[in-house]
């Protein structure tokens, strides 16, 4: 009698129980960094009211979710809904990203706010976003501020010299690198370029192409120019030259400009040391009873006051 009990009890549990399951639905094909991007928030089984439903974004920083509401606070909005828009048309729960950047990959949820449901929220969907920063060509071998100080455009570059290049960039997945040289017909499948002992026929302009390994469309291109100097050529009219006055330059700027800010606070320090007490005469100044500055008072002499 017992176990008839507990199964009735069990079964009834179970009808009341809500078995609707969420799903976030997607693009089906690869998304490059710019598009248009629509997500959608489904019901499986149709036993949900969408109005009880919202979207959610995980925030890898605050590691927590936030709830993507158009009628949040303004500051909340500012930071977490600047990129999307949620929009309830017919009874559909849509989100909207305009030009998507990597950053708003997600992961995205939807949640029922219907305590009923067994599992009140979806699988999170991460956004699969394709992206390829702009190509950076650089002398190989440097670190990175000395990268930032010798991205190459135009090389100047003395006959005989070793020229070694890098190719970089930064994206969703490692590009594959290819040099080219422009009037000839050859290609060098990778990120570095290197000439040895530069001959004046070396000299010329140059391509390095990153191509992502599965989107085809996806491709950038840096093109520079090797300029082949005499032997003899002062060392100041090479690149590498010219880098090291433009170095040497700001150094010295800086320099003159600590000197004479070091120099002004001593100045100023010494002048306020050496400044003695304010000595106001006129504070010794008589007062008569009989003057217009003097004060009320009942004596009848006509001596100073002070």
């Amino acid at each position: 009698m017992r176990s008839n009990t507990f199964i009735t009890l069990l079964a009834f549990t179970f009808l009341q129980t809500s078995t609707a399951s969420l799903e976030v639905t997607g693009p089906s094909e690869a998304i490059l960094e710019g598009q248009d991007v629509t997500l959608e928030c489904l019901d499986t089984e149709s036993e949900l009211n969408m109005s009880t439903v919202h979207f959610e974004r995980f925030s890898k920083y605050m590691k927590r979710w936030y709830r993507l509401e158009s009628d949040q606070a303004y500051f909340y909005r500012r930071c977490f809904l600047y990129d999307v828009d949620v929009r309830r048309e017919e009874g559909r729960l849509l989100l909207f990203i305009a030009s998507i950047q990597s950053w708003s990959e997600g992961p995205y949820r939807c949640v029922s706010e219907d305590s009923s449901v067994a599992d009140n929220s979806s699988q999170p969907l991460t956004i699969p976003i394709h992206y390829m920063r702009e190509v950076a060509v650089h002398r190989a071998g440097l670190g990175y501020l000395q990268r930032y100080f010798n991205s190459v455009q135009d090389l100047k570059v003395r006959l005989g010299d070793d020229v070694e290049l890098e190719c970089s960039t930064s994206a969703s997945e490692a590009p594959e690198y290819v040099w080219a040289k422009e009037g000839e017909d050859w290609l060098l499948p990778s990120h570095k370029l290197k000439l040895v002992k530069v001959r004046e026929q070396d000299g010329g302009r140059y391509t390095c192409s990153a191509q992502s390994p599965t989107v085809s469309s996806l491709m950038k291109k840096r093109t520079i120019s090797i300029t082949v100097l005499p032997e003899d050529a002062a060392w100041y009219e090479t690149t590498t030259g010219r880098t090291v006055l433009m170095i040497c330059g700001v150094g010295l700027v800086l320099l003159v400009v600590v000197i004479s800010l070091t120099t002004y606070l001593c100045r100023r320090a010494k002048q306020s040391k050496s400044k003695g007490p304010i000595d106001d005469r006129s504070q010794k100044k008589p007062i008569y009873r009989a003057s217009v500055e003097s004060l009320p008072s009942t004596a009848s002499d006509k001596q100073p006051l002070v």
